[in-house]
């Protein structure tokens, strides 16, 4: 049965502690790669098929804002999305769309790629670092478009369309690589991305676009080569497992004592991760059909971790890990290397008992304390699952307040939950 998307920004919800999860966790697609391969639609007007689509609030607003300019946006079935972008209404991305969520930026390469301009408005989502547009802004400005930020909105032309250039990124950038893999792939010429992201969500995606008929080498690696094409296909695509939900659920088993299988994860792209989790004393064993986490001992090892770019430690299982460290037996410290302003969810779990403290990019966390049931408040969207996460292993009750960050990245959270035995319940304000 799929569930609706809850878009209620005063629901709560109440997690009664103290339960060990154990079943079978079935992961739901990638909300990471759903979001930029819903964009690519804007890339052709045949129709695109996109498979294991998760329905999350940030899927649902991508298919508000492709609607608005024109893409036909509907549901195959229950989790498969229908696209195709014929004739459009409009090359603008307004404000009240785009501030729900930063993927919304994707629409900029492809709209300037195909309708040679367009008009974005600055992004939304979650309030974890400034994570600004420059990279995306100078990346067309590289493939030869005139490129004004006024007014809050970015606007783009190339009414003699983009030509094929090298593309230097100072930083890594998933969504920066992703949008200039768009723009790229019909450009004029040959172009280059140099410092691409490397995530398995990059990957996947430029597979999506060969599909379609784009020619992309070298993604994977820093360096990935684009020989621009007039046009491009639509395709049928299967949007891979969520990495980030497989990771969230591992910590939740191994928190709660549990032993759960997480369905479908796929071990490959979770290589440091699970290795930090078996550090900790937690078993990760991949079987036929995901991998099935545990842990047999009582103690949690303390065991400090510095989030990175991919492959090493993933910023958005950084609060969840904060959480497994509270009731580690010693001190660790949890560096974040990503986003500035990641460590909003430590004051609430200091509210439940955790000894946390902060200076600069590192927080030191003091394990060994029970955490307590509390009233506590979600800030984003990682930070509201680990206080998720953090209800399921304290001693009474926790209430999760502001929702909807939690809806915007986990399918049917409650559902799959419970029935691994957790008491969770989504209460009305």
């Amino acid at each position: 049965m799929v569930t609706e998307v809850r878009r209620d920004m005063l629901q709560r919800m109440r997690i009664k502690g103290g339960k060990k999860l154990i079943g079978t966790i079935p992961i739901s697609g990638s909300k990471n790669l759903s979001l930029p391969a819903m964009m690519a639609a804007i890339m052709t007007d045949k129709p695109l098929l996109l498979r294991n689509v998760p329905r999350l609030a940030d899927v649902l607003s991508a298919m508000d804002l492709l609607n608005y300019i024109g893409v036909d946006v509907n549901w195959a079935d229950s989790n498969s999305l229908e696209l195709r972008c014929g004739s459009i209404k409009t090359t603008e991305a307004p404000y009240d769309y785009v501030r729900k969520m930063r993927a919304s930026i994707l629409t900029l390469g492809p709209l300037v790629a195909r309708f040679k301009k367009a008009s974005v408005s600055l992004p939304g989502g979650c309030a974890i670092g400034t994570r600004g547009v420059d990279l995306h802004i100078k990346a067309l400005q590289q493939l030869g478009a005139e490129v004004e930020v006024e007014n809050g909105y970015i606007n783009a032309t190339a009414p003699d369309g983009l030509r094929g250039c090298d593309i230097n990124f100072t930083t890594p950038s998933v969504t920066g690589t992703e949008n200039a893999l768009m723009a790229a792939a019909l450009a004029n010429g040959t172009s280059r991305i140099l410092n691409a992201a490397m995530e398995p969500e990059v990957i996947e995606f430029a597979n999506l676009l060969n599909m379609m008929g784009a020619n992309i080498v070298g993604h994977g690696s820093p360096i990935i080569t684009i020989e621009g094409v007039e046009s491009v296909r639509g395709a049928s695509f299967e949007i891979m497992p969520d990495r980030i939900e497989a990771g969230t659920y591992a910590i939740a088993a191994v928190v709660t004592s549990g032993r759960v299988l997480l369905k479908g994860c796929v071990q490959d792209h979770l290589s440091s991760f699970l290795e930090t989790v078996r550090s900790v004393g937690g078993i990760c064993e991949p079987v036929a059909d995901g991998i099935l986490v545990y842990r047999e001992q009582d103690e949690i090892r303390p065991i400090s971790i510095c989030t990175a770019q991919y492959p090493g430690f993933p910023t958005d299982l950084q609060a969840q890990y904060m959480v497994l460290m509270t009731i580690a037996n010693g001190a660790s410290s949890v560096t974040e290397n990503i986003f500035e302003n990641r460590f909003m969810h430590v004051p609430e779990l200091c509210r439940m008992g955790a000894n946390i403290s902060v200076i600069g990019r590192t927080a030191t966390v003091v394990g060994a304390h029970e955490l307590s049931g509390a009233q506590v408040m979600a800030t984003d969207l990682r930070a509201s699952v680990s206080l998720v996460i953090a209800g399921l292993v304290a001693k009474g009750e926790t209430v999760v307040n502001r929702l909807y960050h939690l809806d915007r990245g986990y399918e049917n959270i409650e559902d799959k939950l419970n029935n691994c035995g957790a008491e969770v319940e989504r209460l009305n304000v």
